[in-house]
């Protein structure tokens, strides 16, 4: 597959000037890897195009020569038979795209985690615990664990029945193994069920929200275990949603806007919670 001519639509989509964009042009992609959650394209002479989507980037595989869409538009990359869109929603413009050539310098773009498939429940709890983290931020923390983003990290934490906030200093061995367990098979699980829902075709429709999910993205829906209500914190650009009564022993998680202004009136329990709702209706 040769890669006939890469049209920019945003300038600031691509973040390299040396080596230049012509440098893969007209070149055949010789294969993919994985980064993190950068996917790089494979060229001779050990060229490189390295693309993080970001949180809203998709790629859309569309005719020969097709437009670039307007306003989401980023780039577009034509083949012999079809064109990869690149697009972005949203007015915040994050996904990048990158040209280098040499190894040495495509290993800047490793921040180093794990890759989980590869490694061992050992090497799993030495990297968890090497630091004091809460497990949200532990699990997101791609210099510790490689490719598991917010949506990921809150369906595993439910599996686990762990808190978001929970420090990684204060786990037991139990919780440990159980977190590594949840981990392994939620990657395995989405993997396999997003690739038999693209049937073989272009995966256009992989999101960071899916109907299937259990907590990300269902924020005061029921949860599908005990059926008490998703909560979520919210911060900056996301959110992470949990079940309190699944997870937290039925605690509220203070989320950082609202209990800034409710302070200590912010509620602490489901019931606490329910009851404010309910005199606000």
């Amino acid at each position: 597959k040769f890669l006939r001519n890469i049209r920019l639509s945003s300038m600031f989509f691509l973040r390299t000037a040396i080596p230049p964009l012509d440098s893969v042009i007209g070149k055949q992609i010789e294969g993919f890897l994985r980064i993190g959650k950068r996917i790089v394209f494979l060229f001779p002479d050990e060229f490189f195009l390295v693309l993080h989507l970001m949180i809203a980037g998709r790629l859309r595989w569309r005719e020969k020569n097709a437009r670039i869409p307007a306003k989401v538009g980023l780039a577009a990359f034509d083949f012999d038979h079809g064109t990869l869109l690149i697009t972005e929603a949203g007015t915040k413009k994050r996904a990048a795209l990158f040209v280098v050539q040499g190894k040495d310098r495509l290993s800047d773009f490793d921040p180093g985690g794990l890759d989980l498939f590869k490694e061992s429940y050992q090497t799993f709890k030495q990297r968890l615990l090497k630091e004091n983290h809460t497990l949200k931020r532990a699990l997101t923390d791609q210099r510790l664990f490689s490719g598991i983003g917010n949506a990921y990290s809150d369906e595993i934490l439910f599996h686990a029945r762990l808190s978001p906030v929970q420090m990684t200093a204060k786990l037991t061995e139990e919780q440990v193994n159980r977190l590594y367990e949840a981990t392994l098979h939620i990657l395995e699980f989405w993997t396999d069920k997003l690739r038999r829902e693209s049937e073989n075709g272009f995966p256009e429709k992989v999101t960071a929200f899916h109907p299937d999910m259990a907590v990300h993205g269902r924020y005061q829906q029921p949860c599908r275990v005990c059926t008490s209500p998703i909560l979520r914190i919210r911060y900056a650009d996301n959110e992470t949603n949990y079940c309190a009564l699944c997870q937290t022993n039925g605690k509220v998680l203070a989320d950082r806007g609202l209990s800034r202004l409710l302070k200590k009136d912010w509620p602490r329990t489901l019931e606490a919670l329910e009851n404010m709702r309910a005199l606000t209706k």
